[in-house]
């Protein structure tokens, strides 16, 4: 789970962005200035940043030259009510990573984000995947549960694989279905409850322990009991 650090000091904004990478399944920080932006990055090294401009105590920009200065090489997404070319080419002479103009839509936000993630990290989907005694291989397309391969259809594959990229976090019904049924999906929400049962009976044969949680009026989480 990639850990992001968003820096503003408009609270609307801070909530908002918050609320929305959290809802893409990243680990977000927040800091109001460039002091406590510091702060942060010495504590949670994050794998990404996202910079306002203009802030009290240090901006934006001071702060991109101190970390590269520092050798910071984590990508950072510019924010800023500056659209001027010069603006930009100062930003990005600094060391900005990409720029990004107030108002924004926060779709356009988030692709950007991925986009700056993928660059710095190996393909999701091309990593093995661990939790408790279960693991997942994306490229082969086969799972385990410790030394029995599960047989697992392309939905119960894709299920559990997004389980395993969030372990221990509660994923909300809509999410799930978001993430693997699509934006189109359109069917009764059912079916996610029983494609968690198949995938249930499928992990807890031969008396294993329970690994799907259920959490009651949210969704599910992949945790021991």
């Amino acid at each position: 789970m990639p850990t992001v650090l968003i820096v503003d000091d408009d609270p609307k904004l801070l909530k908002m962005l918050q609320r929305t990478l959290t809802y893409e399944g990243m680990n977000v920080l927040t800091a109001s200035n460039g002091l406590e932006a510091l702060e942060q990055v010495d504590a949670h090294a994050p794998d990404l940043l996202i910079l306002d401009w203009m802030m009290p105590k240090m901006d934006g920009l001071t702060l991109l030259q101190q970390l590269r200065a520092e050798k910071n090489r984590a990508p950072v997404l510019m924010l800023t009510a500056r659209d001027a070319i010069e603006n930009r080419v100062e930003g990005l002479e600094s060391g900005a990573d990409d720029y990004l103009v107030k108002p924004f839509a926060p779709a356009e936000l988030v692709a950007r984000v991925h986009a700056l993630l993928r660059r710095v990290q190996p393909a999701q989907s091309d990593q093995p995947l661990t939790y408790a005694d279960v693991r997942l291989d994306p490229l082969a397309r086969e799972a385990w549960r410790g030394a029995e391969k599960l047989n697992l259809t392309l939905t119960e594959f894709n299920l559990l694989a997004l389980f395993l990229r969030h372990p221990r976090q509660v994923l909300e019904r809509s999410r799930i279905l978001h993430e693997v049924w699509g934006y189109d999906f359109g069917g009764d929400d059912n079916v996610l409850e029983i494609y968690v049962g198949y995938l249930r009976r499928k992990l807890e044969a031969g008396g294993q322990p329970r690994l799907i949680q259920t959490v009651r009026g949210v969704g599910y989480v992949l945790r021991e009991e």
